[in-house]
């Protein structure tokens, strides 16, 4: 390393650390102009020099070109959520729990914090440096927003110090404080722009950019809460706070209201101090984070579906306002659910201005008596959803109106149906119903309904977009002339497309029947009214009596098959899709085994199988008279667990249900070839 190099890269080290000092310990050793000037002369040395800028130079945090899209990126230990605790009764249970379940510790720390009102980020360092930073997602595949968290300066480019591991993930929420945010919105209103409805809304908007240079401007900041995958060249410390400081040794920022407090007593005296001090914090929070401080149990205690055992959120209550019901809307949702959606005069609510508010549904009205015109109750429940609490009748007047849901739907005027021992209604053309078009289509192309290949969530967007499919039949006017006019789409493509689209025509009955998206017809039903009636025109033309001698057929689900194939659009539809040449053989019933060791017995699958897809064997195990279902209950008679089984097998085994490898599973099946 020549002087000139050597020059640059001791800059870098004291920008580092002055960088640690002002964003990690919030204790600034230079002034400002200080800090700018050896910035510059960082940045003269490398234009230069540029032979010695490297990526993760201080200089180069807004060096990215724009991008086209964002990468879906698959966590390596997936990220999940916390359970919630909305009273001191429910964290009261939950230490309770602990304490039943760790009868070993006589008093229980708890790693307390404030549960920040940001985004959840995981950030990879490999080699001490920064090479990845992606959103939580559906907590097992999220974003890469690399690009837009490299220009967040409290976020280091580089570890500090050394004895970091050489794969560490650290896990935080990226916010933009209270400040930032007022100065935000003044900007936006001065360019004649929308202003963002809080700073969580910004944070989120900021992180979607796809221009970096963008997201530099808005001054985000992080802190870390936890960690990902840890590399085995680095043993994790006894407890939760340990590593949360070693992370802070290595530059990684901290909140400064984290503590650590004792026992269920110190829980509540922790979350009273904090929510005195909520309002003073420079940043949004919707309540209080406990993890169990010691990380030797974790795996003892493991998890649920979807969180850790060890680990709760108590929120803080919500604020509620007052002000006036202008008119209650319908809204209808993908489903065809409809929704009734309060139009309020627009008031404050937490610092989010509101003008809309769910009402759930019409029983939610008439339970809370709440009637167009009054003075209402608004909440923020959980700080996140407005909702109408109830009215002010003190303030109610003799102009209020009742009101009552409409018999078709105010989109496309089908009939309404309620189901059964339920609070929906829902719309009955689902084939036709413009609000339903998106999902109705997804469904009709989905692997399990046609299996068009091609035909994705991006191109039936487009699809609609341009006004070329309406309904399914639509798709089969499709030609590779007019496909190839979308954007992104060469002539080869559509013409794959296209050819999806014309061997999806040769299909089962109970595909066709599963296609048509019918609520509450499932895959399985569907089979087993195609085995029942062998032909859709008796399916079509069959009463309530008829529907319900069907295997799994309920009055509900005839009253929707029913009620589903006397629209006049779903018809037109139909009729269209056979018209188009959708054909299929009559529906050949196999006779299952009696012999068979899953004849009669409800089983899961889970994980990565070696030989062949788990759709396949789920048909083998149907064809022995198994009941083959999604999730892991205590009526589980057997869970086959292939390769990266995941939270179903960690269920199982809490449960005491009956595990099988895939080798079992084949053994039993008489398959298993050694």
């Amino acid at each position: 390393m020549n002087s000139i190099e050597q020059q640059i890269q001791a800059l870098r080290d004291e920008i580092a650390q002055h960088n640690y000092a002002y964003y990690v310990l919030d204790d600034p050793q230079i002034s400002d102009p200080q800090y700018d000037a050896l910035y510059h002369q960082l940045v003269e040395l490398e234009k230069a020099n540029p032979q010695y800028i490297t990526p993760d130079s201080p200089t180069q945090r807004v060096g990215d070109q724009p991008l086209a899209g964002f990468k879906s990126v698959k966590h390596a230990v997936p990220m999940f959520s916390l359970d919630n605790a909305f009273s001191q009764d429910d964290l009261g249970n939950f230490h309770k729990r602990l304490h039943e379940r760790l009868p070993s510790l006589s008093e229980i720390e708890y790693a307390a914090e404030p549960k920040m009102d940001g985004l959840a980020i995981n950030l990879r360092y490999e080699h001490g440096k920064l090479i990845q930073a992606t959103t939580r997602g559906d907590g097992t595949t999220g974003e890469d927003v690399t690009h837009n968290v490299r220009t967040i300066q409290s976020i280091p480019l580089c570890l500090i110090g050394r004895g970091w591991p050489e794969v560490l993930e650290v896990r935080g929420e990226v916010f933009m404080s209270k400040q930032t945010f007022e100065q935000l919105n003044q900007k936006q209103l001065e360019k004649g722009d929308k202003a963002f409805a809080n700073p969580r809304n910004a944070a989120a908007g900021t992180l979607r950019q796809l221009d970096p240079k963008i997201s530099a401007q808005r001054h985000l900041s992080f802190y870390l809460y936890g960690w990902g995958e840890i590399s085995s060249d680095w043993p994790l410390p006894q407890k939760y706070s340990e590593v949360i400081q070693q992370l802070r040794t290595w530059g990684l920022p901290t909140n400064p209201d984290a503590e650590v407090v004792v026992g269920d007593q110190g829980m509540q005296r922790y979350y009273d101090k904090l929510q005195a001090k909520r309002v003073d914090l420079p940043y949004e929070i919707d309540g209080i984070v406990y993890k169990l401080n010691a990380i030797d149990h974790y795996h003892e205690l493991g998890f649920t579906a979807k969180a850790p055992r060890w680990a709760i959120a108590r929120k803080f209550p919500a604020e509620e306002v007052w002000t006036e019901l202008l008119d209650i809307e319908i809204q209808v949702g993908r489903t065809g659910a409809l929704t009734p959606v309060a139009r309020l005069q627009p008031v404050a609510v937490g610092g989010v201005t509101v003008s809309n508010a769910t009402l759930h549904n019409q029983d939610e009205i008439i339970r809370k008596d709440v009637r167009i015109g009054d003075t209402v109750i608004v909440r923020r429940a959980g700080d996140v959803i407005p909702e109408v609490v109830g009215p002010v009748l003190s303030k109610r007047t003799e102009h209020v109106r009742c009101f009552a849901m409409p018999s078709h739907c105010p989109v496309c005027h089908s009939e309404v149906i309620k189901e059964h021992d339920k609070a929906v209604y829902r719309c009955s053309g689902g084939l036709f119903c413009p609000a339903q078009r998106k999902r109705a289509l997804q469904h009709f192309v989905s692997r399990k309904a046609l299996d068009i290949q091609g035909l994705g969530d991006k191109l039936i967007e487009q699809l609609i977009d341009v006004g070329w499919v309406k309904h399914p039949d639509d798709l089969f006017k499709l030609t590779v002339e007019r496909l190839s006019q979308l954007e992104r789409m060469a002539e080869k493509s559509a013409q794959n497309v296209v050819d999806a689209i014309q061997n999806a025509k040769e299909t089962t009955l109970a595909r066709f029947i599963y296609c048509l998206g019918i609520p509450e017809v499932g895959e399985v039903t569907a089979k087993n009214l195609a085995n029942h009636f062998q032909s859709f025109e008796k399916l079509m033309q069959a009463h309530a009596e008829q529907l319900i001698a069907v295997k799994d057929v309920g009055e509900i689900v005839a009253e929707n098959i029913e009620t589903f194939f006397k629209q006049a659009h779903n018809l037109e539809v139909i009729e269209g899709l056979l018209q188009a040449g959708i054909h299929w053989p009559v529906p050949q019933v196999a006779a299952v085994s009696a012999d068979s060791p899953f004849t009669g017995k409800v089983v899961v699958l889970t994980g990565s199988l070696q030989q062949g897809s788990r759709t396949q064997a789920k048909q083998k195990l149907e064809a022995l008279g198994a009941t083959v279902t999604g999730s892991v209950s205590a009526k589980t008679d057997f869970v086959i667990a292939g390769e990266k089984a995941g939270s179903k097998l960690t269920k199982a085994q809490a449960l005491g249900v009956t595990v099988l490898t895939e080798q079992d599973w084949l053994t039993m099946m008489g398959e298993n070839n050694g």
